[in-house]
């Protein structure tokens, strides 16, 4: 396996929409954000908003479609991690998405994954289409 550069060095992932792609992303991933930061509750942050995120990707935007791509980009900086997961489907108006904490919405399971982005990452964002996201997490550096 290539060593891999950490610090700054942006990386690409191109995986299938196929149910192992989730587990070759966050994998990839959570090794390369261990060796700068050993934080259980951060690294748990970002493998389930990742998770949330590429699932999202696979199953609501490319519809499982096994011929179309998730890319995921993330960078490890000095101070956070970055990635930004992107289908190939239409995108969606987020603001369409009902309150998953509504009590009319509580049995629904729309929106809980966007919701547990937000909880556990500092910054969610989504392109003007809706089918990009980036997620922002602040580490604290080991020494």
């Amino acid at each position: 396996m290539e060593e891999k550069t950490l610090g700054g060095a942006t990386r690409e992932i191109k995986v299938r929409s196929t149910p192992g792609s989730k587990e070759k992303i966050e994998r990839e991933i959570i090794e390369d954000l261990e060796k700068m930061c050993s934080d259980e509750d951060i690294l748990f942050s970002v493998k389930l908003a990742l998770e949330e995120a590429v699932v999202n990707a696979i199953k609501h935007g490319n519809k499982s479609n096994p011929n179309k791509t998730v890319i995921v980009n993330y960078t490890l900086g000095d101070y956070c991690i970055r990635i930004t997961v992107e289908d190939e489907g239409r995108g969606f108006d987020l603001d369409a998405i009902p309150d998953p904490t509504a009590e009319e919405n509580l049995e629904s399971d729309h929106g809980r994954g966007i919701l547990l982005m937000r909880v556990y990452v500092d910054e969610v964002k989504y392109n003007e289409k809706g089918n990009q996201v980036t997620l922002v997490k602040y580490l604290s550096r080991d020494e």
